[in-house]
């Protein structure tokens, strides 16, 4: 994957992380839900599909663009305590296309995939982290909404029925959960980087999801 196509992710990941404070000090309304936006699972799922690969991530967030290629990061677990795989995975040509007022999902093609090893313990905080911070700030009775605009898919850990957690809508704006847009940058960015570089970024994360339970456990205390 090209050092621009991963620039380009990596700016509609984590824009929010320049956000300005005026803005990010805003009245906290995520619209974020439970399950499946309206008319979007035959999409998403394909998108998810292809991703995947047949295989199951623990943890992955896919982006749904309003027009352009579609992309997202996924953890998968490694072997004993050996390291994760970190994945970054983009379409290489647009999944969903309208042609003669009909609906296309370009499954047949090969996304452009960027994979790296993530160490254990750190991926197991990334997804306990992530999912401490979606079940409590997304109510398990607030559905999903549909939207016209870009959507995001959140697939993380299970919940107490065994089925993953997930969680879409919009891109969180504020409160503990903008802190995952952060590091969605993060993990996007370490699959570009040399090995030393890439621990760098690890100690990142680290402080991030630092800074993710401090405002966890202010929200909840």
């Amino acid at each position: 994957m090209t050092h621009r196509a991963l620039g380009l992710a990596l700016a509609a990941f984590a824009a929010l992380a320049t956000m300005s404070a005026a803005h990010a000090q805003d009245a906290c309304a995520l619209d974020l839900g439970r399950g499946w936006p309206p008319a979007t699972e035959n999409y998403g799922s394909a998108v998810e599909q292809l991703f995947f690969a047949g295989a199951k991530p623990v943890l992955s967030l896919t982006r749904l663009p309003a027009r352009s290629v579609e992309s997202g990061v996924q953890l998968y677990a490694g072997e004993g305590e050996g390291d994760w795989r970190l994945r970054f995975t983009e379409a290489d040509e647009r999944v969903e296309v309208w042609s003669g007022g009909k609906r296309e999902l370009r499954v047949g093609q090969q996304p452009d995939v960027v994979e790296v090893p993530m160490p254990a313990a750190l991926a197991r905080r990334v997804v306990a982290d992530w999912q401490r911070a979606l079940s409590t700030q997304v109510p398990a009775d607030r559905t999903a909404q549909f939207h016209e605009g870009e959507v995001l898919l959140f697939v993380v850990g299970e919940t107490a029925t065994g089925e993953p957690l997930r969680v879409s809508g919009l891109q969180p704006a504020c409160g503990p959960t903008r802190a995952l847009m952060e590091q969605v940058g993060l993990m996007i960015e370490a699959t570009d980087d040399s090995d030393e570089k890439r621990f760098k970024r690890w100690r990142k994360l680290e402080e991030s999801l630092d800074q993710l339970e401090q405002s966890l456990a202010g929200a909840t205390g």
